[in-house]
Formats: structure tokens, sequence, C-alpha cells
């Protein structure tokens, strides 16, 4: 079949470039002439853009053509006009030749290289630049960089991204070149909706795949509870992306939990993502530029977590004028400074948010209270041409307390300078160092007790981005971390307590890895990336581990059909600095994408990646009580395969744009959990855990629509999230009887329509919908009297579901002068969350009735509808 499908190609080719032609060339015939006499002779047809103009007349010799082929003809087309011509299927594409440079001798090829800035002279990531005489394009890097090969001549270069103003700049190419393209916020101020093109069409070349990108404007657009602009929230209207529920932290990625994404702010981790036990995410969106949440084909450069990758960066602040801009709501308000150190040179930026709900319930006499704070800063430092540096912080701090008995604080730190350094247009450097902290201190009044617990990692990270030639490229760099654990302290507050001072073990452990990414252009349609990872773990003393029978923390009780901790037959005492466990792993990363013409494409990726840090909890939703540890004796590292194969398409010259993926997951050594496992204060975790595997598939559709005064998106998903644990010998039986059940992180369907109407210059106004299957969970199914007491029986592990979650989210925005060059601009923000009441369920719990004694489900719905309002201003 191969050979018949190759042979009738082959014919198909010489036929077509076999026809004859009869043509005369004459001075004075116009393309549209020429064109139409070999579309009469021939069944092939021109295709070209509106930059071609069909009026421009034949200039050369008269000549006459008879039974010549259509090459030949093309072949004397292409010397006597400025354009080429070429053969792709039924039709010839044509397109303009760049014309030579006055006084040059030669056409040549030279590189034309550059940078995109924006008016705070930071890089523009994902800019995309139109080379208008040969009609094609090119996207700015991760570091705001361009380069593309061209024949010598003169160019039109028209540059355009999402919030700033289109430019257009002309380039003489003689040699190789390298520019600056600036770009300036987009001050338009005529009294119509602007229609601006959005950079969220497909890059249809890129091998780049599974990966979703929001800009701040794009999620304060995103009508959230309370009317606080939530980055996290703001994911979870993509495809692939859920969480466990309102007011849950986190947010779980094709089917993994939360604790298997890595977040970063600036390229540092960040452990805890959110405030009010999920009810704000810890990024304010005043401070945050844009991200990028990387599900799959994820690029060597990133290794530690399973699931996904988001990657946050924040405003470098502005290098020519002082600026404010912040915000009054409901229950917090924020506000952002920035403006130039240096003019030109150096950039500040800080920004700050708070919430101040705890005030309104000591005005209602209620001894209760929660509230968050956090602080965002960065400073930019350009020492010369060649070298900068940039420093990046975040604070943030909770504070919940349940009268004079209960309070906790909880939050995260974290600290990073980086100095970056160019030695070409096609070589540059960073190296970064960076502190980042997780704290959490309970203190309970009636028990007499303080506890501590938390995590501290410190580590250098060292990239190189490196250029060779148009067609490929390669990055490759170091990185290692190191951590403290505290798994917690137990500290009395009195002499009276019934608890004695005891810290439990603390743990520590170093990983280090390389990294190799290469992306090559293979041909015009074809072009790949691939790479290595190499990751290793140590976990070190000082430490005391205990030793179990056989090695085996957990023993199966036959007799009751449970599983029970095991008692340690003894200890191993490692000092400061001895290796108690150590692991490695290759993990290759591969992608490629097939253009089949200049609006869409087949893309494919695979990637393998390790985890050697697990979070405790067996809960769906990670709390601040949750602890992190390492991989050792008894926990193995996660390892991941994930493939992924994806359709992706643009319309109607960008206007839309379609993804369409299906991934398979496959996971080793998930960590699960016995029955009725007790892991709080638990030193001897192990005794509770067992090592399982993971698997999620489905299927994700995104549907665009990028231009206009109407934009938003579809997204659709349907997937499967699996968990499977067997028994270690033929008697055990595992969790689930060793069958796959359902993961907590399972949602069969998950659909969200988004949708942004600038109706006015004063008004827009935005919505979502959001529709899930419920979440797995496990309902009793009966019960048995024991002693008059009734204990329930359960049901296999998460056979049950909680009913479906769907809710409509509205928004509008009110500016009353958007004339943006006043000094001040402000704008209301008017929300409703959850706007028909759905009471969606949070929980269900089973009891008896206090009256009748009959037993009863109660549904627990923690939001209805949620009306608030808001005031942001900048000047």
């Amino acid at each position: 079949m191969k050979h018949l499908f190759s042979a009738c190609f082959l014919l198909f080719s010489l036929c077509l470039f076999g026809q004859q032609v009869n043509l005369t060339l004459t001075k004075g015939a116009t393309l549209k002439q020429i064109f139409g006499k070999i579309e009469q002779q021939t069944d092939l047809k021109f295709a070209f853009t509106d930059q071609i103009d069909l009026t421009q007349k034949y200039a050369g010799e008269n000549i006459a053509l008879k039974g010549a082929t259509i090459k030949q003809v093309l072949d004397v087309l292409g010397k006597n006009l400025p354009y080429s011509f070429a053969i792709t299927g039924n039709n010839i594409t044509v397109k303009r030749v760049p014309t030579p440079a006055p006084g040059s001798k030669k056409l040549g090829s030279y590189i034309l290289s550059g940078t995109v800035t924006d008016d705070k002279q930071e890089t523009v990531v994902a800019a995309s630049i139109h080379i208008v005489e040969t009609g094609s394009w090119v996207a700015t890097d991760e570091n705001g960089k361009f380069s593309v090969t061209l024949p010598q001549g003169d160019y039109t270069l028209e540059t355009s991204y999402i919030g700033l103003a289109k430019t257009s700049q002309k380039v003489s190419l003689s040699k190789n070149t390298s520019i600056n393209i600036g770009m300036q916020e987009d001050a338009e101020t005529l009294d119509e909706i602007v229609i601006s093109q959005d950079n969220k069409a497909v890059n249809i070349r890129k091998p780049q795949m599974s990966v979703n990108s929001l800009t701040s404007a794009e999620v304060k657009k995103i009508p959230v509870a309370m009317g606080e602009p939530d980055l996290l929230k703001s994911l979870m209207t993509l495809p692939g992306v859920t969480n466990a529920g309102e007011l849950s932290s986190g947010i779980n990625v094709r089917g993994g939990a939360a604790d298997q994404n890595l977040v970063l702010l600036d390229d540092a981790p960040i452990l805890s993502d959110s405030h009010m036990f999920g009810f704000f995410s810890v990024f304010n969106a005043d401070a945050v530029k844009n991200l990028d949440l990387y599900k799959g084909g994820i690029p060597s450069k990133f290794g530690g977590r399973v699931s996904s990758i988001l990657d946050v960066h924040q405003q470098p602040g502005s290098t020519d004028s002082l600026r404010f801009n912040g915000g009054i709501g409901v229950i917090s308000s924020k506000l952002l400074i920035e403006g130039p150190v240096q003019r030109d040179k150096s950039s500040f930026m800080v920004a700050g948010r708070t919430s101040y709900a705890h005030l309104f319930l000591k005005l209602a006499d209620n001894s209760n209270s929660a509230m968050f704070y956090d602080v965002n800063a960065r400073f930019n430092q350009k020492v010369n041409e060649n070298n900068s540096l940039h420093f990046s912080g975040y604070l943030g701090r909770d504070k919940f307390d349940i009268g004079n008995n209960f309070s906790s604080s909880y939050g995260n730190t974290m600290a990073n300078l980086k100095w970056k350094h160019t030695f070409s247009d096609n070589l540059q450097t960073a190296l970064m160092v960076f502190y980042s902290d997780y704290k959490f201190k309970v203190s309970v009044g009636s028990e007499g007790l303080d506890w501590d617990s938390g995590i501290a990692t410190y580590g250098l990270k060292y990239d190189w981005q490196h250029k060779v030639g148009e067609n490929f490229s390669f990055n490759y760099g170091l990185e290692t971390s190191y951590y403290d654990f505290n798994p917690g302290t137990l500290t009395p507050l009195s002499e009276d307590s019934q608890f004695n001072y005891q810290q439990f073990q603390k743990k520590h452990a170093l990983e280090p890895s390389a990294y190799l990414d290469i992306e090559q252009k293979i041909t015009d349609k074809l072009n790949l990336r691939y790479g290595v990872r190499y990751s290793m773990f140590y976990r070190f003393g000082q430490e005391e581990v205990n030793m179990y029978q056989n090695n085996n923390p957990v023993l199966y009780n036959p007799t009751l059909g449970i599983y029970e901790e095991a008692d340690p037959i003894g200890t191993i005492s490692y000092g400061r600095g001895d290796k108690i466990a150590s692991f490695s792993n290759f993990e290759p990363r591969a992608a490629l994408s097939y253009t089949l013409n200049e609006d869409q494409s087949f893309k494919a990726s695979y990637n393998r990646m390790a985890q050697y840090l697990h979070i405790i909890a067996n809960t769906q939703s990670p709390l601040p009580l949750n602890i992190w540890t390492p991989s050792g004796p008894y926990i193995k590292p996660q390892l991941l395969d994930q493939y992924a194969l994806g359709y992706f398409r643009n319309f109607k010259n960008k206007e839309y744009s379609l993804e369409t993926e299906v991934f398979y997951k496959n996971i080793k050594n998930r960590i699960d959990y016995v029955d009725g496992a007790d892991i709080f204060a638990n030193e001897q975790i192990e005794t509770v855990l067992l090592n399982g595997k993971a698997r999620s598939y489905g299927l994700e559709v995104l549907f665009r629509k990028n231009t206009g005064p109407f934009t938003g998106w579809v997204s659709y998903t349907l997937s499967r999230a699996e968990q499977k644990t067997v028994g270690r010998t033929p008697e055990e039986p595992g969790v689930a009887n060793g069958g796959w059940y359902l993961s907590a992180y399972d949602k069969l369907h998950n659909l969200n329509i988004t949708g942004s109407y600038a109706f006015s210059p004063k008004w827009s106004f935005n919505a979502n919908f959001t529709l899930q299957s419920g979440r797995p969970v496990t309902f009793p199914n009966g019960y048995f009297d024991f002693g008059g007491i009734k204990v329930p029986n359960y049901s296999e592990r998460n056979k049950d579901r909680l009913p479906a979650y769907h809710h409509l989210d509205l928004a509008a925005t009110y500016t009353p002068k958007p004339n943006k060059k006043k000094s001040w601009q402000g704008e209301w923000v008017f929300s409703i969350y959850n706007a028909y009441g759905r009471k969606n369920a949070a929980s269900i719990t089973f009891g008896a009735n206090e009256d009748s004694g009959a037993n009863e489900a109660t549904r627990l719905s923690i939001f209805g509808i949620i009306p608030s309002v808001s005031y942001n201003f900048k000047f």
C-alpha cells in the first residue's frame, strides 16, 4: 500500500509539472492577465496574499513560449519578476522577493535579530513580528528576542502584542543586523471600540504544546467571588484544570494532585498557593505580568513535579516615570507603586494587598477573625549593554482565630537574585540564587500548646540560551536545591500543660539536576524539540530511621481484614551529612509539530518526570497544616510518563483558533493511604502509607475568539483519573480490592465558557459559566448496631459522587473617563458570583434526624449569590 501511494503521488506530481503551456510574454502585460492565461491551460490556480499587486506590469523582453512545461514557465517568470513561484498541490504560491539594497551587486542572505521591549524596558515574550514583504511571521522567545535569516533587501516589520500599540519599522538588510523594537502602552483615545490583535492565536509551527497562557489583563476580566481577581481561579477556565471545589486551595491538572504542581514566581518556587484556606490565591493580579501553565510537553529546564509547571512572572516596574495603581474592594484592598531609580537604567515595583474582614467581625462583637496580607517586590538594574541584575521578593501571611482557644498563622517567604549576561545576540546566560520557605503555626489555648512546622528551600540555577543559526538552538543549564523539613515542633504554653516539648525529627535533602533542551527546524513543515533532564536526590541525616521486620512498616491483619501499623524492631542512627537514601533518574523529553499549511498543524509530545517531594495529606485539598516530606527509605519518588497528540488551527486570519489534544499519563509510586490513616503529628508516617500507581487520560478542546469587541473562549475536557494499589501478597486486598478506583481529582466532564464584550469605551461586560461533574467521594452504604451505637459501613473508596457543580458569574466594568492620557484613571467593577444561586455541594454528611431519629443526608453549601463592587485606579 505504501509503494502504491508513493507511485500515485509521483505520477500526480509528474502530471502537474508535465502540463504544457503556450504563453507569449509582452511588455505591459499585467500579472492578472499572465496568471489568467496559465490557469486557463492547466489545472493549477495561483495563491497569494493581498501584498501581491496584480496590476504590476511585465517589464522583461518579449518571449514566446510554445509547448513549455509549467516549471519552464515559472522559471522565466521568476527571472523577470520580483516574485518567487512554487507548486503546492494544485496551487502555485506567489511570494514577493525583496529588492536588493541600493548599490549591492549580489543578493545574499543575512541574519536579522533583535529584542522587543515595552515602555518599562522589559522584554516582551511571544510578541508577533510580521515581515510584510515575505508574508512570514516570527515570535520572540522567552527572553524577548527573535532571529530570522532573509535575503538582502528592504523590509517592513510590523510588531504586535496584546495591550501594546502596534509598531511598524523599516529595516535595510545588507549585513547581519541586530535591532531593538520598542513598544508603548496602547493609548488609543478615540470614541470608538478599538479592535486589536490578540496574541492568543495558535503558534502553528512551534512544537510546544499543552501550555496555556494568561496575561494580567485577562485575569482581571474573569469575575470571581468578592470581586478580587484571582490567578488560580482564572486558570480553571482552561481545559484540563480543576480543583477540589469552592473554598479549596490548589489546582488539579489533568487528574493530578495539587502537590504535583510546581509553582514558580520569577523562577523561584512557591510552596503554598492560597490565602484563607483557598479563598484567594497568593498572587496579586496587579503585580503579575503574565503566566504560563505547562500541562504536558514540558521543556527540560523544568522538573521536580509530575503534573504541571505554573510559571508566573511579576511586573518589572516602569523605567520612565513614577506610577501608582490600586483597588478598594469589599473585603480587601491593594496598592502598587512602580518607577525608575535611575531613568532608563533601573526600576522598581512594590505591591501590597491586605484583607479587612476581621474588622467587620469585631464590629459585630464576634471574637473570630480571618485576615491575610502579602507584599510583592521587584528591582531591575541595567549595569551595561551586556549585564543586568534582577531582584524579586514575596512575603505573605494568613492569620486565623477562633475565639481565644485557637489561632493559626501561615505563609510563604521568597527572595531571589538573578544576573543576566549577554555574550552575543545568539548566546545569553542567567545565574540565579534563591530562598523560599513555607511556615505553619497553630496555638490551641484549651490544650496549652503551640505547634510549628515548615519547609525551607535554598537554591541555585544557571541557564544558558544558545542559538546556532536560524534552524537550531539549544538551552542547557544546572540547578540544585537544598531542603530543610521541619515536620513539627510541639511547645507547651504553660507548666500545667499536659504536653511536653517535642521536636519531631527534622529532615534534610539535596536535589541537583542538569538539562539540555534542543529546538530544531528540520524542514519548513517539521519542527522538533527534544532534550533530557538528569535529576538526583540525596536524603541526609542527622536522623534516626526506624527498621521493621522484613523492611515492612505496614502490616495486614487477615483476621480483622485491615492494615495496621508495624512496630519498629530497631533504629539506624545517621549523623549530620550522612546519606540515608539516594535516587537518580533520566527524564527524556520530546515534541514535534508538523505543519499542514500556514493555518493548521499536528503536534505530539512525550515527557518523563520525577518528583522527590510529597505532601502527606488524606484530604482532596491541601490544608495549611499538611506536611511536606522527602523521598527516602520507605517513600519512593513518583515517576511520570505522559504522551499527548494534538491538532491546532487558526481561522479567518487568526480571528479564531482551535486547540484539541488527547493525553495519557501514567505515574508510578503514587502514595496511597490505608483506611483510617492518622497522619497528624505521626512521626512514623511510613506505617500508614502504601505505594500505588495512578493514571489519567482524556480529551481537551479549547476554541478561542481572539479579536474584535467580543472575545473569549470555550473549553471542554473529557477525562478520567484513577489510582490503583494492589496487595503485596495474595491475601492482601490493597485499596479497593486492588482494582482501579477513581482518584479524588477525577472530573469526567468539565465545561467553561468565558466571554468579554467591549460595549463602549466606558462599559465592558464579562461572564464565565462553569459546569463540572461532581468530585468522587465515599458514602456509607449502611450501618450496624454495636451496643446501641450505630456504626456506619462505607462503600469502596470514591465509589460515589457529589452532585454536578455549576455556576454563572457576571461582571461589568464602568470607566467614567476612559481617556488614558489623564493623570488619574479610575474604574468601577460590579460583579455577581453564582448569579442564579446554585447551592453547590461542598460535602454531604450522614446522620440521624434529631426529632424523628431517621437517617438523613445533609448537604453543605459554601456560597450562594455573592454581589460585590470594587474601585480600581491608577495615576
